[in-house]
């Protein structure tokens, strides 16, 4: 996660409900077009939605909160979730078509351009990353040329090599 100091910052707490996901995923949607990019309002809301939906699911202990955090910087909107659950880090897994979970960190490495774990002192944080010049790239191509623009993304890691991929649009995984 880059550590350049924000030009916006949010930082909510939540319940461990499921419709405090709903919330928190409202939220990021509406501060990223107040923000001034709602090109990436959709992706962040659907990132804050999947760790958000992890944090609730495998993250949370009794009577404590989780937390969203927001910030846009220069370069990119980070996205940071996190819960008192140290001990049980994220990990990419293959559902099985019959399973209703376990896609959220596949949906994630699809979206974001950049995701990782940081442990803390007490429980963990689940951040990820979406270029801003990504942002403005997709918007721009979509008003040229496709309605659904498809563009490559970066790595899962901040330390991984860079591959090429299909992006998937948010359109197409919010339900």
């Amino acid at each position: 996660m880059t550590k350049e100091d924000p030009l916006r910052y949010d930082r909510l707490d939540y319940t461990p409900l499921p419709k405090s996901v709903t919330l928190a995923r409202h939220r990021a949607h509406r501060l990223l077009t107040h923000w001034g990019h709602p090109e990436l309002a959709p992706d962040t809301a659907l990132l804050v939605s999947e760790l958000g939906g992890n944090a609730v699911l495998h993250g949370c202990l009794r009577d404590r909160l989780f937390r969203v955090e927001l910030a846009l910087t220069d370069r990119a909107v980070r996205v940071g979730v996190s819960d008192p659950r140290g001990e049980l880090l994220p990990r990419q897994r293959k559902a099985t078509p019959d399973e209703m979970f376990g896609r959220g960190l596949l949906i994630v490495d699809a979206v974001a351009d950049r995701w990782g774990v940081t442990e803390l002192t007490v429980g963990k944080l689940v951040w990820c990353e979406l270029d801003v010049v990504r942002g403005a790239d997709q918007a721009t191509n979509q008003q040229e040329s496709h309605p659904l623009p498809v563009t490559a993304a970066a790595p899962v890691s901040a330390t991984a090599p860079a591959r090429n991929r299909q992006r998937h649009p948010a359109a197409r995984w919010v339900s």
